[in-house]
């Protein structure tokens, strides 16, 4: 089948979704591969490396989709790129599928759509699992962020000037991305703790040589817990407003604080409030990345820092993996393939593995219909499905604590 790799246009994405390594591959499985002029450029791929892979490259934007069985992206396609998709064309991509818009214009034209971020956590979904590989990308870039606003060390020095103490990093989420920023920080020589609605996740946060920090469970809010399947949850008013308190003591004791929490489907939940802010200490820093949710933080503004009036940078990066984008799209890319295992035969035509769990778990399109609740999906875009569309809402197993 061809397959046709797009450059990404969406505003401060520099990711593609296939590198000339998976290229290589997809070819040798006997796939066409056409590349989008300079979509791997600011993945540091130029388009000869696409051509030795066995890529054709198409300069022409209309004549980019043109005969495409399967389209791979990043980021979802805007209404502009759907209306030069070919008619039942497929398409895998990250969808931010609990805000999308455009399913109904999806389901319009017969497109089979995938959305990346419903794999489900389970072993045989590790290799395609494109929200860790992004995620322990963000959280290592988002430890080195930090120490570029963070006007101190991070390590603690004994010089002929005098000694320096280390700094005291608290992590907000202890998933994938919390992890790697957990292991960052201490190769950085910080003193880490870390908090996270799981109390599951202590073992895992003191391996990485850090402390763990939580509020008191009663024995209901540790059988609620119990049953998450790895994600956190939305918890009582009693238990947050106890959250709040722990955190607001622990951040007034912290020089730089990376907050990671998201609950699928929900606005991010606010961990650092305007008061919280007010206690830190001048020169802290927050890097909140969750802020293309809505933020942890109440001051945070999607891509820029804020100074709050008593010193403390807000940096609000909403695509932190972006900022690393040659590892970021090797390891997206990885993934991709693996997940297109799924989706094609012996012979290399598109042929999905309709019953198997992964497929049925990410598949939000398919013959017209919609398979997928799309919170922000406005009336017009859902009546433009066929009229036998019938959306049924999937579980949601978007990532959790790890942005």
């Amino acid at each position: 089948m061809l397959i046709v790799i797009p450059k990404e246009n969406q505003h401060g994405e520099t990711r593609v979704a296939a590198s000339p390594e998976t290229v290589k591959k997809l070819v040798k499985q006997g796939h066409q591969v056409r590349v989008q002029a300079n979509a791997g450029l600011a993945a540091t791929w130029q388009d000869s490396d696409y051509l030795t892979a066995g890529a054709s490259i198409s300069e022409d934007i209309t004549s980019l989709y043109s005969g495409a069985a399967l389209i791979l992206k990043v980021q979802a396609p805007n209404t502009q790129e759907i209306a030069l998709y070919p008619e039942h064309a497929a398409l895998v991509s990250l969808f931010d599928i609990h805000r999308y818009p455009h399913l109904g214009l999806l389901a319009a034209k017969q497109i089979d759509a995938y959305a990346l971020e419903l794999i489900p956590r389970i072993t045989r979904g590790q290799s395609m699992d494109v929200l860790s590989s992004q995620a322990n990308i963000a959280g290592y870039r988002a430890v080195l962020l930090a120490t570029h606003y963070f006007p101190r060390f991070m390590p603690m020095l004994m010089t002929a000037a005098g000694s320096v103490k280390p700094a005291r990093v608290l992590i907000l989420g202890a998933g994938v991305a919390g992890l790697q920023a957990i292991a960052t920080a201490k190769r950085l020589g910080a003193v880490v703790e870390v908090f996270d609605v799981r109390p599951a996740t202590r073992e895992q946060v003191e391996s990485l040589g850090a402390k763990f920090v939580e509020v008191e469970l009663s024995s209901e809010e540790q059988a609620a817990l119990a049953h998450t399947g790895g994600y956190a949850k939305e918890m009582s008013d009693d238990y947050r407003q106890r959250q709040s308190e722990l955190i607001a003591q622990q951040a007034a004791q912290a020089d730089i604080i990376i907050s990671t929490a998201l609950i699928p489907g929900k606005a991010a939940p606010i961990l650092l409030t305007a008061a919280t802010v007010a206690r830190m200490k001048a020169g802290s820093v927050i890097i909140d990345m969750a802020v293309s949710h809505g933020g942890n933080c109440p001051l945070s503004q999607t891509d820029q820092v804020v100074m709050s009036d008593n010193g403390v940078s807000i940096v609000g990066q909403s695509n932190l993996a972006a900022l690393m984008p040659t590892d970021a799209s090797s390891m997206f890319a990885r993934n991709v393939l693996t997940f297109l295992a799924l989706l094609s035969d012996k012979e290399a035509h598109y042929a999905p593995q309709q019953d198997d769990e992964i497929i049925q778990a990410t598949r939000v399109c398919h013959a017209g219909s919609i398979y997928f609740a799309s919170a922000s999906a406005t009336p017009a875009t859902q009546a433009s499905a066929t009229q036998s569309s019938q959306a049924s809402a999937v579980p949601a197993t978007a990532d959790a604590i790890t942005a």
